[in-house]
């Protein structure tokens, strides 16, 4: 069945038909594990489950992008859970071991936990990033439905600067207690991310660090500083913008000392780092100035069953109408071994050598629609 290429934009030009992989060239072969031009393999997959959010952060969904009269897709658009498990199904066969459920924000998908118990039995390690501003109520049930840990997003502890940042006069509190439930219904450690952007919420690093150490004595809770990106083309990015994960480590360590710690395992996104007092560690996503393409071994699945190679893609491969075309799991499996195959995806390595006239020209997938 040919492949159907998702544009983002008019522009865009559809990508070549992908070769199909017989006999010895199946992944799960002898040969070893699927790999990319690069010699990438497939580890984690991330797939949306929602492109909506009930915050409209400046980095991500800007209110004035996404407002009131902004279309977000239909219900029959997106992907059921049984089509979404099937697909998993499919990827767990080709190696990847970690699922990440987001969005937009995922637990506005209706039924989400009946989700998270589906997709428990494929053995992958199950997660999920939210804003957690609904944990209060969910946080039980996605630990009782198999959810193994949980990602937090949370970009200031700060009243004024947190109600700023999301953009929809939500208060930190509700986060907060979120965070706590999560860890009493037995995630451990929550991982908290927060994105850095220049003059906005820099000035609260070395407070966030004090805070969520003081936290993860008794929690584990694990801090993680991700440097501003420009992920999509809607959120005004600019380089000046970035506060490099080098800054945010500097600062840090003259409050609190700082020790590298090993990675958890290849490819590990955040470069981890521990306290020398042992209160805890903290993380850095460094995609900006240190680029870690040569490493990455993610796909992603787009909430209307599109996928992606990069976060930073211009385009993506329609995998639903295979699943409602009648194709067989076999079929589906060599259309993303063939994807994978050919991938060669390396936007952060490149960015600091483009102009800031031919980013601006480069029509990416908004990161609502993908996920982080």
């Amino acid at each position: 069945m040919a492949d159907k290429v998702i544009p983002i934009h008019s522009a865009a030009r559809p990508a070549p038909p992908a070769p199909r992989y017989d006999g010895a060239q199946r992944a799960g072969t002898a040969e070893g594990p699927l790999a990319d031009t690069l010699g990438r393999t497939m580890r984690d997959l991330r797939i949306s489950v929602t492109d909506r959010c009930n915050f409209r952060c400046v980095y991500c969904m800007p209110r004035e992008v996404f407002d009131a009269d902004y279309k977000f897709l239909p219900h029959a658009a997106l992907l059921s859970f049984e089509e979404i498990v099937r697909l998993a199904g499919v990827f767990v066969g080709l190696g990847v071991k970690k699922i990440r459920l987001t969005g937009g924000e995922p637990l506005l998908r209706k039924g989400l936990p009946t989700l998270i118990e589906m997709l428990a039995p494929l053995g992958a390690d199950l997660t999920l990033t939210t804003n957690g501003s609904t944990l209060v109520k969910h946080a039980r049930a996605l630990r009782d439905a198999g959810l193994n840990r949980l990602t937090v997003s949370l970009d200031s502890l700060d009243e004024a600067t947190f109600r700023a940042m999301n953009d929809a006069d939500f208060p930190v509190e509700k986060v907060l207690d979120g965070i706590s439930a999560a860890a009493n219904a037995g995630f451990s450690p929550v991982k908290i991310n927060m994105v850095v952007k220049r003059g906005v919420n820099d000035h609260q690093i070395v407070d966030a660090a004090r805070h969520w150490r003081t936290e993860g004595r008794g929690r584990g809770h694990i801090l993680r500083f991700i440097e501003y990106m420009d992920v999509g083309s809607t959120n005004g990015w600019r380089m000046d913008d970035v506060i490099p994960s080098a800054e945010v480590l500097r600062r840090i360590a003259e409050a609190f000392p700082l020790e590298q710690a090993e990675a958890n395992y290849s490819g590990e996104v955040a470069e981890r780092w521990r306290y020398r007092d042992g209160a805890g560690e903290i993380g850095v996503i460094s995609s900006v100035t240190q680029a870690f393409c040569r490493d990455c071994n993610r796909m992603r699945l787009s909430t209307e069953g599109s996928l992606f190679t990069c976060l930073f893609a211009q385009q993506g491969h329609d995998l639903k109408s295979l699943l409602r075309g009648g194709a067989t799991d076999e079929d589906i499996r060599d259309r993303i071994a063939a994807v994978w195959r050919l991938r060669d995806d390396r936007y952060s390595e490149v960015r600091s050598a483009q102009t800031e006239e031919m980013r601006a020209k480069q029509r990416k997938v908004e990161m609502s629609y993908i996920g982080g």
